[in-house]
């Protein structure tokens, strides 16, 4: 059923083609720096519209397998979107993007196989990701935006160094997930799934247990 939410993520979906072909348009209908404002804008419109629907679905009780699943899979492509345009443009090294994006490939591989196995819980969206969404996202909209519009402040050299803590944390917190997950490549339990107890012969009774 299509509520609000789903909506919006759909919506984020179909700002993606629109985002990117703002910088394709001729130079005669509109300039470069036409072009950077409309689609920083645009971007910036996908991003709040990725704060929004997760909102309103809790506020309203919304929530739904399907738009768990479309939710995450709208915002990679949009920032992989955002990636591979600001390479074409000179404005993002390619070994960074490279780096942001193969990251949200592995993890997204990574919590499918732990839903799987019942272990979702285990590699949620922790602290330092939420960093590193606030990085990415400052990086993207400034390099995007290309133009300086705080005074004594480069937006470029903004963008790229917001761009370079990003690449680091989306490392860092790639470790992370991969540290909790650890355990069931080895099929051992993770720290946080106890061992049952062994199961001991009909009739043999537990030292540690007091006779009744």
């Amino acid at each position: 059923m299509l509520n609000l939410p789903t909506a919006l993520t759909w919506l984020r979906i179909v700002l993606i083609p629109v985002f990117v072909g703002v910088y394709y348009v001729p130079d005669a209908w509109l300039s470069q720096v036409a072009r950077d404002w409309i689609g920083m804008g645009v971007f910036a419109l996908a991003a709040i519209t990725d704060w929004l629907d997760g909102y309103l679905a809790r506020r309203w009780g919304q929530t739904s397998a399907f738009g768990a699943f479309l939710d995450p899979v709208a915002d990679k492509l949009m920032v992989a979107a955002a990636l591979i345009l600001l390479v074409a443009l000179g404005r993002a090294d390619a070994y960074l993007a490279i780096i942001i994006i193969g990251r949200e490939i592995a993890i997204s591989a990574l919590r499918e196989w732990m839903a799987q196995l019942g272990r979702s819980r285990n590699v949620a969206v922790a602290f330092i990701g939420k960093i590193k969404t606030v990085a990415q996202m400052t990086a993207l909209i400034a390099l995007l935006l290309w133009e300086d519009v705080i005074p004594g402040v480069s937006t470029p050299i903004l963008g790229t160094i917001a761009l370079w803590i990003a690449a680091i944390l989306t490392l860092w917190s790639m470790f992370h997930y991969l540290k909790l997950a650890a355990p069931h490549f080895r099929g051992e339990p993770s720290p946080r799934e106890p061992e049952m107890p062994a199961r001991r012969p009909a009739g043999q009774v537990d030292p540690a247990r007091p006779p009744l």
